[in-house]
């Protein structure tokens, strides 16, 4: 793969067959650039004059500010007269100018529930070429074109949704524009038949490191992975997310283009430094601690439609504030389900919220503030929308063997250096850990759902247990590290250089172990991997994880690998500390006060069980169950009903179950 470098001043040839020359139509506006191209397409020097004397007041086809104004520089290396832009500086994206048989740069789908969603991220089209971008599939050897979708601008992507999609059978496919511009891949059959079901979890894509990422994703083409999932920060670009996007698409297409990729935008993929979207608020602050997005909602819903159109329908699409689009959603790969959140769209602010106790409103150092202080009435992390989603989703077990839940950031804060090595932080309010009642709320979901937890964001990979009220009574959560870290180093560092208690046996790293993070929040450091030296690129713990899960053994093996490893050695080339094995028999790390009736079934029946509390009508667990029997453990006295059933768990109930001794059995026949 060759990733199209800054070739301004190479002549191209555009689809009339009339020589572009970027800089010689510097003087020529894009009205009179229009109208000259499609003269000499339709007409000669006859057509010329005519459109030289037509209404001068006629529309042009894309305005030069799409975003206002007040924000052209917006985007700007993809609309206006981008042929005529030249990106500058060392560490300057790809240029937008390419034959024009390469302009479809790469695509992105998934498939779910009978629906295939593909986006095809397009090069900017110059003004007389056709908007119109084709998706053909290979049926019985020969190529069949099966939806044609307009190249929308801004952002130039086109979106094709294919209903009934056979998700039993891989497909090629391949996205065309004009004659010979294509792009070229295989939509992946469901892997429901695999055992074991593998995942990529990526993060943070440094754009100060252009070119390839050949290391990786040559790892990545060995491992093989029946998902990708990239959390955020897909580029560093800011105000250029076009120029972004494609060059995050040439740097991984290779791998993108035969697998479904789940990307959730996250700050600097809408052009923030942070981000707590605060429902859609206009941000007006510097660093935006105050809440809200900075740009126009046109900027950010593009951002949005190029990064995550393609994901599966969200069951509540119900845009928010300023008419932002949201994406939150569930997928399901191979019978393990993945719940994806937005977790910075609903979250508050600081600014203004509460006392500043640091250098900024989201940074606190003040060894004698109280956590308790900050966690306020009011405050919102995943907000209602999401909770609801998460409730819902963690009881639909229909064809799912296993769960999981992808988002941005961690919901804790482990992390103690920040930017560098000295650079000690107390409490950081951009992580999940803040608010502590959101993260509570949004943690109970996620165990109450038997689910692991994965993330990136925040450049430092880590695997915790977390606790809600106990250490250790939470679910697992893994921090992919950052794929390419030139922008901000963080270390796990604790002050007093010692293990907390209960740490990991035998492990190679010093300082495992439960720990409180600095807002307060307990948690069970597990592995870490600090960067040894940021200023060499091969120490500083740049990376990504891989994830599989074993659906017959009920098992989740992590792994974490630096991006200059060479994953055909095997796990050696690893991040000491890692593998790590955990069971879904212990995500929900509460100890029992004792057990309801032991529940027996046939061999082959591997039901789904839920436990409800009656005098509450808590849901306290929903799981799907291997073997022939099953003691549901409980954490308080009282009497439970317990739904058991093949697809759905309300096929058959048993109610006002009390903890009882070992020899108490249920026969549970399903149907």
């Amino acid at each position: 793969m060759v990733i199209p470098g800054n070739h301004q001043d190479n002549p191209v040839e555009d689809s009339c067959h009339v020589p572009f020359h970027p800089h010689n139509t510097m003087k020529l506006s894009r009205r009179i650039w229009l109208k000259l191209s499609s003269a000499f397409a339709w007409g000669g020097p006859a057509a010329i004059a005519s459109a030289q004397g037509a209404d001068t007041a006629a529309k042009e086809i894309d305005p030069e500010m799409p975003f206002g104004a007040d924000h052209k520089k917006l985007d700007s290396l993809a609309v206006g007269n981008w042929w005529d832009k030249k990106a500058n500086g060392r560490n300057a994206p790809p240029s937008m100018i390419v034959p024009r048989n390469e302009v479809v740069a790469f695509a992105v789908y998934t498939q779910a529930n009978g629906v295939l969603k593909l986006s095809a991220q397009l090069f900017p089209l110059k003004p007389d070429e056709a908007r119109i971008a084709r998706l053909e599939i290979e049926k019985d050897g020969e190529w069949v074109e099966i939806a044609k979708e307009e190249v929308l601008f801004p952002g130039w992507s086109a979106h094709f949704r294919v209903e009934n999609w056979d998700g039993s059978q891989s497909v090629p496919y391949r996205v065309r524009h004009g004659k010979e511009a294509m792009f070229e891949g295989t939509v992946r059959k469901d892997p429901i038949d695999k055992e074991t079901i593998v995942v990529a979890n990526m993060s943070c894509n440094s754009s100060r490191t252009t070119g390839e990422r050949h290391e990786i994703v040559e790892n990545l083409l060995h491992q093989d992975p029946d998902l990708l999932f990239f959390a955020g920060d897909q580029t560093y670009r800011h105000t250029e997310h076009t120029a972004g996007w494609i060059e995050f698409g040439l740097q991984f297409r290779d791998v993108i283009k035969d697998r479904p990729t789940i990307c959730t935008p996250d700050d600097h993929d809408v052009g923030q430094p942070n981000l707590w979207g605060e429902n859609g608020k206009v941000s007006t602050l510097a660093g935006n601690a105050d809440g809200g997005f900075m740009f126009p909602a046109e900027y950010v819903n593009m951002v949005q439609r190029q990064q995550s159109w393609h994901l599966p329908d969200s069951p509540d699409p119900e845009p928010i504030e300023r008419g932002i689009t949201v994406y939150f959603t569930s997928m399901k790969v191979g019978g393990v389900d993945f719940a994806i959140l937005e977790d910075r769209k609903f979250k508050s602010g600081p600014a203004g919220k509460i006392p500043q106790m640091g250098p900024r409103p989201d940074h606190i150092n003040d060894p004698s503030y109280d956590p308790k202080t900050i966690d306020l009435p009011g405050l919102v992390l995943l907000g209602e929308r999401q909770l609801k989603f998460l409730k819902n989703w963690g009881q639909d077990w229909e064809d799912v063997q296993m769960k999981c839940v992808l988002s941005q950031t961690a919901f804790c804060g482990a992390v103690h250096m920040h930017g560098s090595e000295t650079g000690r932080l107390l409490a950081d309010l951009d992580c999940n850990g803040w608010p502590q009642t959101g993260r509570r709320k949004a943690l109970e979901e996620i165990r109450r759902a038997k689910a692991i937890h994965l993330c990136g964001d925040q450049h430092l990979a880590v695997v915790v247990k977390h606790g809600i009220d106990q250490y250790g009574d939470g679910p697992y959560g893994f921090t992919s590290p950052a794929l390419v870290n030139t922008i901000y180093g963080r270390w796990w560092h604790p002050l007093d250089e010692k293990p907390g208690p209960n740490p990991v046996p035998d492990s190679p790293l010093p300082w495992t172990g439960d720990f409180k993070d600095g807002l307060g929040n307990k948690i069970s450091m597990m592995a870490y991997a600090n960067p040894p030296n940021v200023k060499d690129e091969k120490q500083r713990a740049d990376g990504y994880g891989i994830v599989r899960f074993n659906k017959k053994t009920q098992e989740v093996t992590i792994e974490c690998w630096p991006r200059f490893s060479d994953a055909k050695k095997g796990d050696s080339e690893q991040f000491p500390g890692w593998p790590i094995q955990v069971a879904v028999a212990d995500y929900d790390g509460r100890k029992p006060v004792g057990f309801l009736p032991e529940l027996k079934f046939d061999a082959e029946a591997n039901p789904i069980v839920q436990v409800v509390k009656d005098d509450t009508s808590e849901i306290i667990y929903t799981q799907r169950v291997t073997g022939t029997s099953f003691r549901p453990p409980v954490f308080a006295e009282g009497t439970y009903t317990v739904h058991v059933g093949k697809k759905h768990a309300n096929e058959v109930s048993f109610t006002a179950l009390a903890i009882t001794d070992r020899d108490s059995a249920i026969d549970v026949v399903l149907a």
